[in-house]
């Protein structure tokens, strides 16, 4: 880990905490989500880049050591997807790169794909497929009416609420929380309850991290806060509004789509038959391969490292 170069750069407004390694040509842009950092690519940047590939891994707008403006406002899918494209402006000019997503960063890798398709040569993306635009009706609106107030998508929506009921539990207990979760169907986040144990209880860490990786995201979380986070689902419907002119636009670029079958995401909103059905590869187009990995939750490319590192470079080496 300390062959990892970190920087900090002034883009898009904001400043931008990067790790990368590697010196080769081509370059994989790692893109992670909630609740993680630049730090859950660590197994890949180290492979991938003793394979000879330059492995760039911000931490994402509100996270880690980048800025988290105030307000949700400043989380819409053209900021975050700003963020990058300025990244990759200032770091790789004039160079199509690789992409990795997983969770929200793989949300907003499909979107750099769909905004930006001059700035990436292939994608691979993780648990979260491409979700087209739904001109029926906002997100929020269409979760909460199928799982319900306490779905916590729709939890978080209101600002404050979470976070007091997190600060009760504290960082560290949260994500050993979240990342333990392994049941294959969605999260739910009672009110005033969170999670079914109380604060104090003891909860083991889940198998493939250990007591220095949940070290680490705690102290960035203690810092930051999860409000960052939370902002991308509190701009979801807003999202949605400025997203309109892009209703019925496809991804066009090389896709790779891997996912476990025990991810939460993978078993909610209809999303396992969605991946496997034509109206996935029509979004898609040039989607070339959907990979399910067996006992496998959400936070995939940590708890299966060597399988994910190898699905990227099969994958990429194609081009």
């Amino acid at each position: 880990m300390d062959s990892i170069k970190h920087s900090t750069l002034h883009l898009n407004g904001i400043d931008i905490h990067l790790a990368e390694k590697g010196s080769g040509p081509d370059v994989i842009l790692f893109v992670h989500g909630f609740p993680e950092l630049w730090y859950s690519w660590r197994h890949q940047i180290l492979t991938l880049s003793d394979l000879g590939y330059r492995c760039l891994a911000p931490d994402m707008r509100g996270y880690g050591d980048t800025d988290a403006p105030e307000g949700f406002r400043n989380y819409t899918v053209f900021h975050v997807v700003g963020d990058l494209v300025a990244l990759l402006d200032a770091v790789a000019p004039a160079q199509k790169v690789f992409v990795v997503g997983h969770d929200w960063g793989a949300s907003v890798a499909w979107h750099l794909c769909l905004f930006r398709p001059d700035k990436v040569r292939a994608l691979v993306n993780l648990s979260v497929p491409f979700s087209p635009r739904n001109p029926v009706g906002k997100p929020v609106d269409r979760m909460r009416h199928v799982y319900g107030d306490d779905y916590y998508m729709c939890r978080i929506q209101e600002p404050g609420h979470v976070e007091a009921e997190f600060a009760e539990f504290g960082a560290k207990r949260v994500l050993k929380e979240l990342f333990g979760y392994k049941t294959p169907r969605p999260l739910f986040l009672p009110k005033d309850k969170c999670f079914s144990s109380p604060p104090d209880a003891d909860i083991d860490l889940p198998p493939w991290m250990t007591e220095e990786d949940i070290n680490y995201y705690a102290s960035k979380f203690e810092k930051k806060g999860f409000t960052g986070g939370f902002n991308y689902y509190r701009v979801m419907n807003l999202n949605w509004e400025l997203t309109a002119p892009w209703t019925g636009c496809q991804v066009k670029v090389p896709t790779k789509f891997i996912t476990g079958d025990l991810d939460l995401v993978y078993n909610s909103f209809g999303a396992k038959n969605y991946v496997h059905s034509d109206t996935f590869k029509k979004a898609v187009p040039f989607l070339e391969e959907v990979v399910v990995l067996e006992g496998v939750a959400h936070w995939i490319q940590q708890e299966k490292p060597d399988e994910i590192s190898k699905h990227i470079a099969d994958f990429i080496s194609e081009f």
